[in-house]
């Protein structure tokens, strides 16, 4: 009997937990979650934005919410958290791994500090536990509950830098030395390169378990960078123009939906077609 369409999308009482959650995707995949009628939880560092983004989406959409103040470096307070969420919701269904660093590009001294000679060992570290060993940490102790369950959906959330490296023109500043050029660090694309290859990996490891692993690699967002740089990324876009932050949120709700029944370990790119040059 064919599936209704409507019914595939619906993700009523579904409990989703969005690490990041109080960054602008991040808020965004919550609000995508609770517009399908699920129930975001939503991680993060600054633990009063994330509960005053939960109680807005819970009196918004009139369904019940949690923000949380997590650090996913930990293992052991990824554990409680899980313990948390279980205790308030009884199941954890969809994990959403949006955390990352994502340094702004600044002149920061006599040798740009982004390029790949001086980076440091300490922002590496920082940088590839937050949107590597977070993720992982989150799969290894939420995914395993799916496992248990034998039901389950993660979305890790990559990016363009993710499937080609980044133009480093981008950043290029007039009179500056080619030495001391700003430039895109080399952890976004490692780690970006890294959720991909995780993702994979679960998706073949938990198939037999009914855990749906695929990731998601969007483009850039248009926020408040500088027009300059907006004008050159959209040059290497073939629509001409970077992402709304609103752009993603049908495609989190396909991933994290039955809609996607038959997808797994697939890397879904939502890019204005910029991987296509």
């Amino acid at each position: 009997m064919p599936r209704d369409i409507r019914t595939l999308f619906d993700l009523k009482d579904q409990v989703a937990v969005i690490t990041g959650g109080g960054g602008l995707l991040g808020e965004m995949h919550a609000e995508a979650i609770a517009e399908a009628g699920g129930l975001p939880v939503l991680l993060d560092l600054r633990g009063e934005r994330v509960k005053n983004v939960a109680k807005i989406l819970a009196q918004r959409y009139q369904i019940d919410t949690l923000g949380l103040e997590a650090d996913i470096t930990s293992k052991h307070a990824v554990i409680g958290v899980a313990k948390e969420v279980l205790d308030r919701f009884g199941r954890i269904d969809i994990l959403i791994n949006n955390a990352a660093n994502d340094p702004k590009v600044q002149p920061g001294g006599e040798v740009e500090w982004s390029r790949f000679e001086s980076f440091s060992p300490e922002q590496w570290q920082q940088d590839v536990s937050v949107g590597l060993t977070g993720a992982f940490y989150c799969c290894q102790v939420m995914g395993s509950e799916m496992a248990r369950r034998n039901s389950g959906v993660i979305i890790n959330i990559a990016s363009d830098l993710g499937l080609i490296a980044p133009d480093q023109r981008l950043y290029r500043k007039p009179g500056v030395p080619d030495d001391s050029q700003p430039v895109k660090p080399v952890t976004y694309s490692v780690v970006k390169h890294g959720i991909i290859g995780l993702t994979r990996y679960l998706a073949t490891y938990w198939a037999e378990r009914n855990v749906r692993v695929n990731a998601l690699a969007p483009g850039g967002v248009r926020t408040d960078q500088p027009e300059e740089f907006i004008r050159r990324l959209s040059s290497l876009i073939p629509m001409g123009r970077m992402a709304s932050k609103d752009e993603y949120k049908a495609a989190i709700v396909f991933l994290a939906s039955e809609a996607s029944s038959y997808m797994t370990g697939a890397t879904l790119v939502i890019d204005g077609g910029r991987t296509c040059w």
